[in-house]
């Protein structure tokens, strides 16, 4: 069931004209940042793969992909997730070095997904991959990446700014990192959400990380896949959203699992029956590099610098009745 948050007299500090020029703006200054701090280059990604390779992203494993037969060959494919386990197999395909990543500009469609605010069926991201050595798969690299990452968010919202002086987003570039079961711990009578709220109203900006695994308490902070990140050294990138007053993601990312990581991951998931797909058997096999990556909302990012209340006004997806009724009594203009 769809929910809808109307952050009390809100108006849009842009009209829809000056609001596709922005978001235009932003991901040409953002893509062009962004691959100069991690060193990527581009490449084109698919929208759909082969079901029976294990290469589409599943998410929570509960998630059903869009699949279609295809006649030519009497196949099925899927429309994919996100790119997280293509753009390792790219990497190597493409013969990238330790030090040198890639980034492609990935649609997908998530079928199941709830919307709210911040979240929409239709999903748009950067999805970045970086092959790394194995003396590079530990916190340090984590932790340096996503300072990297997060100074490139800053720099584009100060230039955005510059462009459309009605914008007064502010950002802190002083990342704040903390565990999930960190977490728990400081907030045990909380749920994980209600956590990264009253943390990132503190912080503003904050990594989240190591997510997958189960806490303390039973639980899990949130969903992982077993194959792609290693829940020991993943995380998410959120910054306070002072419009709906509360902890914004812009960023699921991290080191991906070795094949010692990956047997692990998907023993504790009871996803065994895995191990001999395409991708999991060569990663078992170390036939793939060791790689760092994610995924950057590419909609989340232009929601949040130009203080937009709701992702339907920068993006164009489908909605509910009640959205759209509910947005257009608020005034809020979906695109």
């Amino acid at each position: 069931m769809s929910k809808l948050t109307v952050p009390e007299g809100y108006k849009s500090l842009l009209n829809l004209y000056d609001t596709q020029n922005a978001i235009g703006r932003i991901k040409s200054i953002f893509e062009y940042k962004l691959s100069k701090a991690l060193n990527l280059k581009r490449v084109s990604a698919p929208l759909f793969v082969k079901a029976d390779t294990g290469i589409n992203d599943d998410l929570n494993g509960v998630e059903r992909p869009v699949e279609f037969d295809i006649k030519e060959n009497n196949s099925k494919a899927q429309v994919v997730h996100s790119l997280a386990k293509w753009k390792r197999l790219a990497l190597h395909r493409y013969g990238f070095k330790a030090g040198e990543g890639l980034y492609t500009d990935m649609n997908a469609i998530r079928r199941d997904e709830d919307m709210d605010n911040l979240h929409s069926i239709y999903v748009d991201q950067w999805d970045w991959e970086k092959v790394i050595d194995r003396d590079s798969r530990n916190t340090d690299t984590l932790k340096s990446t996503v300072n990297k990452i997060v100074g490139v968010i800053c720099d584009t919202a100060g230039e955005i700014k510059k462009l459309y002086p009605a914008l007064t987003v502010n950002l802190s570039r002083e990342v704040s990192f903390i565990s999930t079961q960190e977490l728990e711990d400081m907030y045990p009578l909380l749920s994980p959400k209600e956590r990264e709220d009253k943390y990132l109203e503190d912080h503003k900006t904050a990594f989240i990380m190591q997510i997958g695994d189960i806490l303390k308490s039973g639980i899990k902070h949130d969903g992982r896949a077993p194959d792609y990140d290693d829940w020991k050294l993943n995380g998410d990138i959120l910054f306070w959203n002072d419009l709906l007053k509360c902890a914004f993601e812009v960023s699921s990312m991290g080191i991906r699992v070795d094949k010692e990581s990956l047997d692990e991951q998907l023993r504790k998931s009871r996803c065994d029956d895995r191990r001999n797909l395409l991708f999991h058997s060569m990663l078992l096999k170390d036939e793939l590099p060791l790689t760092i990556g994610g995924g950057i909302g590419q909609s989340r990012l232009c929601m949040l610098l130009l203080q937009k209340a709701h992702i339907g006004e920068v993006q164009v997806s489908v909605w509910d009745e009640d959205t759209i009724s509910g947005c257009g009594s608020a005034g809020i203009e979906l695109l």
